[in-house]
């Protein structure tokens, strides 16, 4: 089995990680192609399990470019050397017009859409409606992980509810929930009395981590200001902390392997993005026991148990986001009780193995190959 992966970028985040583990899923039944139409941005490869048979594709059609006859024909004859063709998000949607426009002899494709960034994200623009739109009539399926997406998809994009397949990003629940291994975050000396309030991210503006900053700036009590990852947000980042005098509070230790170790170490998880749907950083922090302290976006508020609900802001401003991290940061009972709540639900709702058998069915029913995946 051949499957093409179109990706406008393969650095590490939720789907680049979701697409590496269910390579490692599919064993030996497949063999991948990929395809980063930013050719520097390969940076989850480390997630690629060894043994998983893959490449990275050499000049490939480009995916990125205004729209053009002769650029669809490009990749439509690149796409048919395959037996499957994943494409993922908006970066990869001209795949998906190539299909529309060149659909003889084609593979069957499932287009991925796991949120917005950039421009669209706080309001959808009309024009890429329509461009997805006519697009993803093309697609045999396409896959979404949150019950917003699902809407989105149905309602402004117009596809039929058959062709729409939500499924739960999952993750190896049973990894985490462990303490911290010691010097598991460069840099961080926990001090006695302190709260260690922590994000995960890339560094990037759509996570909003100088608002994270600028909250924490306003909290009464002993607290440290964790933030794994990097990006080309850090010096941002450094410039808010030092305005709200906090830049004793805060450690950046970069981009760390690790989720389930890290996490060991925090008290609470924060989460301050502008545009997230179904954030993997909330799936793990519920695993590994913690509370949630989040801006209201995307399916959060149903992502998380009943009991941390209220932690849940319930406008997207700085403030209610300090409020609701004050509120867990006060009472080290609640957080204990809040985080056993979502342990509990992550354990019974967010495990990989459903995720994994759901993307087997579906992609195997887009075959017509029953088993083809192992």
């Amino acid at each position: 089995m051949s499957i093409l992966h179109l990706h406008s970028s393969f650095d590490l985040g939720g789907k680049e990680a979701r697409a590496a583990r269910l390579m490692q899923a599919w064993g030996d039944h497949a063999r991948h192609v990929i395809v980063s139409a930013d050719p520097d941005a390969l940076g989850a490869r480390a997630r690629i399990a060894s043994g998983v048979r893959y490449e990275i594709a050499q000049n490939p059609p480009p995916l990125a470019g205004r729209p053009s006859v002769g650029r669809y024909e490009a990749i439509a004859r690149f796409m048919r050397r395959f037996d499957l063709v994943l494409t993922y998000d908006w970066g990869a949607i001209d795949g998906v017009m190539a299909r529309r426009v060149f659909g003889k002899d084609m593979p069957p494709l499932v287009h991925h859409e796991d949120g917005f960034t950039g421009d669209e994200a706080k309001t959808l623009k009309i024009e890429r409606n329509l461009y997805r739109r006519a697009a993803l009539s093309a697609a045999h399926a396409l896959a979404v992980p949150s019950e917003t997406l699902e809407e989105i998809a149905l309602r402004a994009w117009k596809q039929p509810p058959a062709r729409v397949h939500r499924i739960v990003t999952g993750i190896a629940t049973r990894a985490y929930g462990q303490p911290a291994k010691k010097g598991a975050i460069p840099g961080l000396d926990r001090k006695p009395g302190e709260v260690v309030i922590g994000a995960m991210g890339g560094l990037t503006p759509v996570k909003n981590f100088p608002a994270l900053v600028r909250a924490c700036g306003g909290l009464s009590g002993k607290f440290r200001l964790v933030i794994v990852g990097e990006g080309p947000e850090r010096a941002a980042i450094e410039r808010a902390a030092l305005a709200m005098g906090i830049d004793d509070r805060l450690v950046l230790p970069g981009a760390l392997e690790r989720s389930y170790d890290v996490l060991g170490a925090f008290d609470l998880l924060a989460v301050s993005s502008e545009a997230e749907q179904f954030p993997i950083a909330v799936v793990e922090a519920m695993a590994a026991g913690l509370p949630v302290a989040s801006l209201p976006l995307g399916d959060v508020r149903r992502m998380v148990a009943v009991e941390n609900h209220p932690f849940i802001a319930e406008f997207p401003t700085e403030v209610r986001l300090r409020d609701v991290i004050q509120a867990l940061m006060k009472d080290e009972d609640l957080r204990r009780t809040v985080g056993a709540a979502n342990r509990r639900k992550a354990l019974a709702e967010y495990d990989e193995a459903v995720m994994i058998h759901r993307y087997k069915a579906l992609y195997e029913a887009v075959l017509g190959r029953p088993g083809a995946l192992g």
